[in-house]
């Protein structure tokens, strides 16, 4: 069976989203480095465009669409940061976007959402109705979906994470990845295990949210009911294709409880002044609570994923209520 997925995918898509996005830093935290024996860095996907890393994949899948397929628009579903991303990158696109949400989701993200310019759907009541609704609209519309993370041009897209981790830090062999539906680490593993076969690519999920890891173990995508308070990484499902790249590369996966993800917060809030949102904060925690086994002369490169929280949802964390 061809790879679905492989690094010229991810170079294509480089291009084709050359010079719309931030290039974002890596940045090194001596304290971690020294608690957990290596170098560790982080990179700063809360300072991309929307406030997170999905803009990269919504761009690449965009550039592919038929002028047909933009006038009819575009739809998807999302907790939040996908749905800033589509409508952020539709805008640019001068494309037509509607998002389904649910009632339960981040009122700041929909909000977000609606203010870059999209229109969103938020009348299902929770995550399986969202699901059931989408399918009803892209059959009533005709619109083109731009999966959140299960589409290859989107996973190639959150590819290019990779990439940049390995040209700012070459000497990364453990790289850590937060995953809600897995279309980040696919692609990161996709650029990562190309460059460098031995490298370990680790996903990090809340033991709440563990659609990775339960589909991974199960050798075939699981449904799950995700109740984190880290609401980017609250998949239901790991998506088909991202399970197929994670099982063919070889990732690796750990789960965090919900003290452990408030615990990371609070340090990359503490210690690395860094806005994330909870699951931003992901990958530190994982190393904080001791999660990662590492070998000496590693060096851990680790993706923050985002930074769209509400500040009343920041300041309960940290004032530990």
């Amino acid at each position: 069976m061809p790879a679905l997925l492989d690094l010229d995918d991810v170079y294509r898509a480089r291009e084709r989203i050359a010079g719309r996005l931030h290039r974002t830093p890596m940045l090194g935290s001596r304290t971690l480095s020294e608690r957990v024996g290596v170098p560790v860095h982080f990179k700063a996907e809360l300072f991309q465009r929307t406030g997170a890393f999905k803009p990269r994949g919504v761009l690449n899948k965009l550039a592919t669409l038929t002028p047909e397929e933009k006038e009819r628009g575009v739809i998807s579903i999302s907790a939040g940061n996908h749905a800033q991303a589509l409508a952020y990158g539709s805008a640019v696109e001068g494309i037509d976007a509607l998002v389904v949400m649910w009632q339960t989701a981040s009122q700041m993200k929909i909000a977000a959402a609606r203010a870059y310019g999209a229109t969103v759907d938020d009348s299902p009541a929770d995550i399986p109705a969202a699901f059931e609704h989408l399918d009803r609209l892209i059959e009533e519309t005709g619109r083109t979906l731009v999966h959140p993370y299960d589409d290859p041009l989107v996973m190639a897209g959150q590819g290019t994470v990779g990439l940049e981790m390995l040209e700012d830090v070459p000497d990364a062999d453990v790289v850590l990845v937060q995953v809600g539906g897995g279309g980040l680490i696919s692609g990161i593993a996709a650029a990562v295990k190309s460059l460098k076969p031995d490298a370990r690519v680790i996903a990090v999920e809340p033991e709440l949210s563990n659609a990775l890891a339960a589909s991974l173990a199960a050798g075939e995508p699981v449904t799950i009911e995700p109740r984190s308070l880290a609401d980017g990484l609250n998949g239901p499902y790991a998506g088909p294709n991202c399970v197929r790249v994670c099982l063919e590369l070889g990732v690796e996966s750990v789960l965090l409880t919900e003290e452990e993800i408030k615990e990371g917060f609070r340090f990359m809030y503490g210690r690395m002044k860094l806005a994330c949102e909870a699951a931003g904060a992901a990958t530190a925690a994982a190393l904080l609570a001791g999660r990662i086994e590492l070998e000496s002369g590693s060096t851990v490169a680790a993706v923050v994923s985002g930074g769209n929280i509400a500040p009343q949802t920041a300041a309960a964390i940290l004032a530990r209520s």
